[in-house]
């Protein structure tokens, strides 16, 4: 019998907003027990220096590089979530002796994958060391070695949840992951899986309303909900070369921009890059295997009424539904974290994190690299 295990994932997302923290049990396949979560917002001073980390990490060639504030950086990112580990042990009554391994995201600053090149910032060890629970962390990088585009690695934990929902939802069933990118995960009626980043998902509009009003993003589309879709605008990002490509790749922060300063108002651009969002997710969702029936949302994107206002009548045309991650039970503001702890078990198990069909790597490929306190 496989042994089950205790596991805490981190996941500081492209938003660069917090650290996302869950407790998952499970054996790194078929079962999956999820337990609490926890959501810790970053200082604004913190956040503006991420944001620097990020034009410091423009001149990164080789993935060891740390330009720039980036070596400081990571020392302090890494010490961030020592912080709120033990801040979540302590709030949840949880012993830290009953937890086995910590699967540790990092920050993502840079992403190339057509030149083979991930960079997650976060240091394994010293957060190892600090929160003495060992560490699995770096789990992008052997995927790219086989070919891979490094992303999205959370479709194995999609296909565990998607057994626990039969006879709930409609098949084929599409995860959607609402992030600062958007991801898609299929899973057929026959299990055949299926994944690829989908477009720009909250980053464009957090982007876009930060420039404007100094706001990280738009709390629950209100500011969307005062304007309407420029057509054409939303037309010009639709029409970029990621969505007509035969090939599906990952997306860094800087395959999209958003609009310039003055091309439109604050509302109109709120309400037209929401309605990107959408309209990207079921571009995207034309190079699935079939067309799906549901579509499942996780992630901070299905609390922007806009977004999902937009989708959930793109997807009506189409004859299928929408349906938020919590409706089913599900966490959709923990789902990430908690595909990293379930994937750091299937590291240490040295089972797939990733495969052919959802990343384009060479084949089936574990990754991630274990740190042990005092090693």
């Amino acid at each position: 019998m496989t042994e089950i295990k205790q596991a805490i994932g981190l996941m500081s997302g492209t938003s660069m907003d917090g650290i996302d923290i869950a407790l998952v049990r499970t054996d790194g396949r078929s079962f999956v027990e999820r337990g609490p979560s926890l959501s810790i917002t970053y200082p604004d001073g913190f956040r503006a220096r991420l944001k620097q980390g990020l034009a410091d990490a423009r001149s990164i060639r080789s993935r060891d590089e740390r330009p720039g504030i980036l070596a400081r950086l990571e020392r302090d990112l890494t010490l961030h979530h020592a912080i709120a580990v033990n801040d979540f042990l302590h709030v949840h009554g949880i012993d830290r002796e009953t937890i086995d391994l910590i699967g540790f995201h990092g920050q993502t600053v840079l992403h190339r994958p057509d030149e083979g090149v991930t960079v997650q910032i976060g240091d394994g060890p010293l957060l190892a060391a600090e929160t003495r629970i060992p560490v699995v962390y770096d789990m992008r990088a052997n995927d790219m070695a086989h070919g891979g585009q490094g992303a999205p690695l959370i479709p194995a934990y999609h296909a565990a949840l998607a057994a626990g929902l039969a006879g709930r939802c409609k098949m084929p069933v599409v995860f959607v992951n609402i992030g600062g990118i958007s991801n898609l995960t299929y899973v057929g009626t026959d299990g055949t899986l299926a994944a690829f980043d989908s477009g720009p998902g909250n980053m464009l509009i957090d982007q876009w309303v930060e420039a404007h009003t100094g706001a990280a993003f738009d709390a629950g589309g209100a500011i969307a909900a005062g304007g309407t879709v420029d057509e054409a605008l939303a037309q010009r990002y639709l029409a970029h070369s990621f969505f007509t490509g035969n090939i599906r790749r990952s997306l860094d922060r800087n395959d999209f921009l958003p609009p310039e300063k003055g091309e439109i108002s604050l509302a109109d651009g709120a309400r037209t890059l929401a309605f990107v969002s959408a309209a990207a997710i079921l571009k995207s969702a034309a190079h699935l295997p079939q067309r799906p029936k549901t579509y499942v949302v996780s992630g901070g994107g299905r609390k922007n009424a806009a977004i999902m206002q937009a989708l959930e009548e793109l997807v009506a045309r189409q004859d299928a539904g929408v349906l938020s991650a919590d409706v089913l039970g599900l966490d959709g503001d923990s789902m990430e974290a908690e595909a990293w702890a379930y994937l750091a078990v299937r590291s240490l198990e040295g089972l797939p994190l990733s495969y052919p069909a959802t990343t384009g790597c060479d084949a089936p490929v574990s990754g991630g690299i274990l740190a042990r306190p005092g090693a």
